[in-house]
């Protein structure tokens, strides 16, 4: 059962509501039994984030689908306490019998073996180096990595073995390991993607509570770029009617911060992340929670959304359409259309077992 009162807004959490995931047998809802516990009755003002073992036994992720361009991936954590409203990871949390609401980005699952677990995979006969995405779910560099420091692990495994990796986030935190960051980059094998969706201090905060702040997401490209790593931004998710007329200036501040390449994709509404996205809006942006989920729709054939590959990144319709075409011509402009980001997987050697790290085998 949810343990969290609905519909209230928590200080420095995205989500409005924690209703019980898909796969309960039962759904609750709160009532007034005479002891103050109605949803009207003044819930928690702050929740506290839970951290949680995640008793993994592998590490590596394997991806089919066609229109993501890498096969493995690496999540360092379950859950994400950056608490975008619009995250499309908050499904998952379903599978661990907690709601994709405020459970999602309060109680947060950490590999504390992520280290050794990498070591082994990489070390295993006939693995050969290929494209590995860093935080292709949740964020890796998300508040809680300060204490447990699971992506750092894995980074220094990885620059262990010379293995290319590509990162995404949208913190300022992977600043912190430009003393790893940077050499790889020197080798052709880090690439870094910032994720920035609105340029407004006030929306991102309501929007993302605990991601980093626009302003700190270009310094951090600005300040990977100078260090010489490549980076690129993400002007995703562009949500239609809300933030979608910022994209071209996302893009002009992250050229101008260094950035040599971009990407976007289309608000994506899956599952239990369709209702709890209109709560917020209508709490947040009660104006225009009526007018951007039309356009949702818009984009969507006429449904909250479409999982077809090939079209769930981008959206259909006249105003994806107009917003793809945006898009590529600011690219053109800005000049962050050419450049690629070639890896040098040549390099990837198992290094000897070490007194600290012994023979997993």
């Amino acid at each position: 059962m949810p343990s969290f009162p609905p519909n209230q807004t928590v200080r420095g959490r995205g989500a409005i509501s924690n209703r019980d995931s898909r796969f309960e047998p039962h759904s609750h809802e709160w009532m007034d039994d005479g002891w103050g516990t109605a949803p009207d009755a003044g819930g928690p003002n702050r929740i506290e984030t839970t951290l949680l073992v995640d008793r993994a036994r592998t590490i590596l992720n394997r991806n089919n689908s066609p229109d993501i361009p890498f096969d493995l991936s690496i999540n360092p954590y379950k859950g994400c306490e950056h608490g975008c409203i619009y995250c499309y990871a908050r499904p998952s949390h379903a599978f661990l019998g907690l709601s994709p609401g405020l459970d999602f980005e309060t109680k947060i699952f950490y590999k504390p073996n992520a280290g050794a677990l990498l070591d082994k995979a990489l070390r295993a006969k006939g693995y050969r180096a290929q494209p590995i995405a860093l935080g292709a779910n949740t964020d890796p560099y998300q508040p809680i990595e300060r204490r447990t420091r699971t992506t750092r692990a894995i980074l220094e495994v990885l620059a262990r073995f010379n293995h290319p990796v590509g990162i995404i986030t949208k913190s300022a935190l992977i600043l912190r390991d430009l003393d790893i960051l940077a050499p790889m980059a020197a080798r052709d094998q880090v690439k870094v993607s910032l994720s920035i969706t609105t340029l407004d201090r006030d929306l991102a905060r309501a929007m993302e509570p605990r991601a980093a702040t626009p302003t700190r997401r270009l310094e951090a490209i600005r300040r990977l770029s100078e260090a010489g790593v490549p980076t690129a931004v993400m002007s995703a998710p562009m949500i239609p009617g809300l933030t979608d007329h910022e994209m071209d200036a996302i893009l002009e501040a992250a050229a101008d911060a260094g950035a040599i390449s971009a990407g976007y994709t289309m608000l994506r509404l899956p599952l239990e992340i369709a209702d709890l996205f209109t709560e917020w809006l209508r709490e947040h942006a009660p104006l225009r929670a009526d007018r951007v989920m039309s356009l949702v729709r818009q984009t969507r054939n006429g449904a909250v959304y479409n999982s077809r590959f090939g079209e769930r990144m981008r959206g259909e319709g006249p105003i994806a359409e107009l917003l793809n075409r945006r898009f590529n011509a600011a690219c053109r402009r800005l000049g962050l259309d050419g450049m690629r980001f070639d890896l040098d997987y040549s390099r990837f050697a198992v290094p000897a077992a070490t007194e600290e790290q012994p023979s997993l085998f």
